[in-house]
């Protein structure tokens, strides 16, 4: 059986999880399956935050478990470009 991850839920361990505290969604998180073979897949979430990026600074390289897997936040371009 394969295990499914929708935006809801993305949404519902964000509010469960003390490393979140204080980080609001600016929109829906999106959750992109990197390949149909592999179990990994890569999560989109805007935050609101200052000019200087303190929140997703502290969030950057931070690890926690969703049941059995473990997540690694990763930064990103915040301009990348695309329309």
């Amino acid at each position: 059986m394969q295990d499914c991850l929708s935006s809801s839920d993305v949404e519902s361990i964000i509010k469960q999880n003390q490393i979140f505290s204080n980080i609001t969604l600016v929109f829906k998180p999106r959750v992109i399956k990197v390949s149909p073979k592999l179990d990994i897949a890569i999560i989109w979430v805007d935050i609101w935050d200052a000019q200087s990026s303190t929140k997703a600074k502290g969030l950057v390289n931070r690890c926690f478990n969703v049941g059995k897997y473990i997540v690694t936040i990763r930064g990103a371009n915040a301009n990348p470009g695309v329309p």
